[in-house]
């Protein structure tokens, strides 16, 4: 006997058209579904995404075929979803094989039919094994969900106030995960009767299937009563399947495509380069739903309520009333709401959508609690970007004068004299003073490196001092430097986050201005969120540099012998990974490398690297005086690095991280052991400027 099956097996002519016409009435409420989405984009603003079309395809199928951003935190969701995803596919794939070769060419050509022989026991087997792993997978997810208790599988809101779409969020995930289950389980169930009804030798290839159709005749099923229950199984299998694609766009199924679509449009550089505001519409201050482009209706779609920003987010762990997932699902319910329904749909664009949004949909104590620390788009499966949309908002906040009295001074500062502490330009590079050596001045002189020191590593007190070890190093290692002296403003970065681009631009065409007239081979910098501007931004602006952090430069000198270790450090110590090095920059293995050539034990804290805990000064929130209610995020860091034992130093490669974190150690009781510490200091202090081999170099240099 050829191995192959009969679909509508002894189903009379009018029940195979039945199925035929509920399957024509599902589809089309699944395209009419998908329409409505489709349209509600479109009433969205442009948005330039496929610029990088095959750049984005092939990353696209990466994150989604290896699940590398499902899998990243989470091992247990990222295998579980996999298992689910491919056991789907493969399900979905082999009903369109069954689909081809028995409604289109047993029609067209009988002869060209291939879902038999061979194939036909390599697909059973494939599919059996595929729709094993995927309830398994749903049964991993079920228990994850509704066992483990996690904080980001609770939709309870950050503020405090009630949700009232909670429970429809909770009936909507039950559907989904048990609607699969129901749908694999029967499907196996159906397959078994039907091999306990015939008795194909063959069908042992299908080994879920197989086992079933053993376990009902162990149980005293004849071949006669599994004949007689196969099609009151088989109307109840298939009409769950059915439902369940006419279900998806009204569901939180519909992830299956808005993410993937999402994962392919969105920006890799997204809160790294925010748009512009200009006159082309490019951008602009947000304060209603019109205001949206269609990328950012479709990332309200493409969110899966999987909180996984929920609990990276700083703001949320600070008490503050901001909780990435929530502010996308607010503004997805405003969305729907809005733009959710035939009638509204058929008037878009007419005023209908105009809905103001802050202090409705979002209030402006929630904007100003986030650090842009970029921790929510960085774990985000299915690349929503939360931070621009969160600084378009704040813009339309700056043009009306809402936001922090004190941010307001700075802003004012940053203005007129070109730095955040308001202090005369002259005195910029006043922590040179006394140095034994004379920083070249890259405006008169060509250098290797241009330095761009930053504002709190030139103003701040607490600083100066890390900037001259700084200083000696590049000297002591022979590194041909210097620095811009008084014409050196700050790059912007934070300006731009806080929402105010009028000054952003302006910061960042007179430094241009400066950098053009210099003549060096590449910037380094001390400061990450210089470092991320100029790499990023100030290249939109046509200035495109080559920088680098300090400690890539101290690396490079350590493996070319520049700089040696002449007396290793035994001691125990944790490098925390600032924000803007870490996740936007993707500067994480030479601080490491450079610890290790130290001769230190480097401990890692549980979130390290890209999955570092922000200290809470990014996005102009060192700027801010409001507190949240509960430990600000530089204090549980600091708790977080206590659990080490035997940990004498907290390193950090960050002015503003060495500033919050100093100020956090003072207010933690039990942290007095704990000394926050730059990690140029521990390379002054293992390369043991004293010894010969360096006295001998100094004296050549004078």
């Amino acid at each position: 006997m050829l191995p192959a099956r009969e679909i509508f097996r002894n189903f009379p002519a009018f029940l195979v058209v039945v199925f035929y016409l509920i399957a024509l009435v599902a589809l089309g409420i699944f395209a009419f579904g998908c329409w409505m989405r489709v349209r509600k984009y479109c009433t969205g603003r442009p948005a330039r995404r496929l610029k990088f079309l095959f750049e984005s395809l092939g990353r696209t199928a990466w994150a989604i075929g290896a699940h590398v951003r499902l899998r990243r935190r989470d091992l247990l969701a990222g295998w579980a979803h996999a298992a689910i995803f491919w056991g789907f596919v493969s399900l979905f794939v082999g009903s369109l094989i069954i689909a081809v070769d028995q409604d289109v060419l047993r029609h067209l050509n009988p002869a060209l039919q291939f879902w038999r022989g061979a194939f036909y026991l390599w697909f059973s087997l494939i599919l059996d094994l595929m729709g094993l792993a995927f309830l398994i997978g749903l049964c991993l997810m079920a228990v994850r969900r509704w066992r483990f208790g996690l904080p980001q599988l609770d939709y309870s809101r950050a503020d405090g106030r009630p949700r009232p779409q909670k429970l429809g969020y909770e009936r909507d995930d039950k559907i989904f995960l048990w609607g699969l289950f129901c749908i694999g389980a029967t499907g196996f169930l159906l397959k078994g009767l039907r091999i306990c009804a015939d008795k194909p030798p063959f069908e042992v290839w299908s080994v879920v299937g197989w086992q079933i159709a053993r376990g009902y005749a162990a149980l005293g099923l004849s071949r006669a009563a599994a004949s007689t229950l196969h099609p009151y199984l088989w109307w109840p299998h298939v009409l769950m399947a059915l439902g369940f694609i006419a279900y998806i766009p009204y569901s939180k199924a519909i992830h299956m495509l808005t993410g993937m679509a999402n994962l392919f449009l969105r920006d890799p550089l997204a809160g790294k380069r925010l748009p512009a505001v200009a006159g082309d519409g490019d951008g602009m201050a947000y304060e209603t739903l019109a205001d949206f482009t269609w990328k950012e209706l479709l990332d309200l779609d493409a969110c899966t309520k999987c909180g996984r920003c929920h609990v990276a987010c700083p703001a949320r762990a600070g008490g503050w009333p901001l909780s990435p997932r929530d502010l996308i699902l607010d503004f997805r319910e405003h969305a729907n709401a809005t733009l959710g329904s035939w009638r509204q749909l058929r008037h878009c664009g007419t005023g209908d959508e105009n809905h103001w949004v802050i202090g409705t949909v979002v209030q402006p104590e929630t904007l100003w609690a986030c650090t842009t620390c970029l921790a929510c788009v960085e774990v985000c499966p299915v690349g929503i970007e939360h931070v621009p949309l969160v600084v378009q908002l704040r813009r339309k906040l700056v043009e009306e004068g809402r936001f922090d009295p004190n941010l307001q001074k700075v802003l004012e500062r940053l203005g007129q004299f070109g730095n955040s502490f308001g202090e005369s330009a002259d005195g910029r590079a006043k922590w040179a003073q006394g140095l034994p050596f004379k920083i070249k001045d890259a405006r008169k002189e060509p250098v290797e490196f241009l330095w761009f020191v930053g504002d709190f590593a030139s103003y701040d007190p607490r600083l100066t001092a890390i900037t001259r070890s700084v200083a000696t190093i590049f000297h002591q290692a022979g590194l041909d430097f210097g620095i811009l002296y008084e014409s050196e403003g700050n790059a912007g970065n934070d300006v731009r986050r806080v929402g105010e681009e009028g000054l952003f631009r302006l910061l960042a065409e007179n430094n241009l201005a400066v950098l053009g007239k210099a003549r060096f081979k590449e910037i380094v910098t001390t400061d990450p969120h210089s470092y991320n501007t100029i790499k990023f931004e100030y290249a939109e602006l046509g200035a495109n540099y080559r920088i680098r952090h300090y400690t890539e430069v101290i690396h490079d000198l350590m493996n070319t012998g520049r700089l040696r270790v002449t007396k290793p450090l035994d001691t125990i110590v944790t490098y925390h990974d600032p924000c803007h090095l870490s996740r936007y920059t993707q500067v994480t293995d030479a601080p490491r490398a450079i610890l290790k050539a130290l001769g230190v034990r480097l401990v890692e804290m549980q979130r390290n690297r890209a999955n570092s805990f922000c200290c809470g000064a990014g996005g102009g929130r060192i700027w801010m005086t409001n507190s949240g209610t509960a430990e600000r995020p530089s204090e549980q860091r600091i708790k977080e690095a206590l659990q080490i034992p035997g940990l004498k130093y907290f390193v950090t490669a960050c002015p503003k991280d060495f500033t919050m974190y100093s100020e956090a150690v003072k207010s933690t009781e039990t942290a007095a052991r704990l000394q926050v510490t730059d990690l140029i200091e521990l390379v002054e202090e293992a390369v043991d400027l004293e010894s010969p081999v360096y006295r001998k170099r100094s004296a050549e240099t004078f």
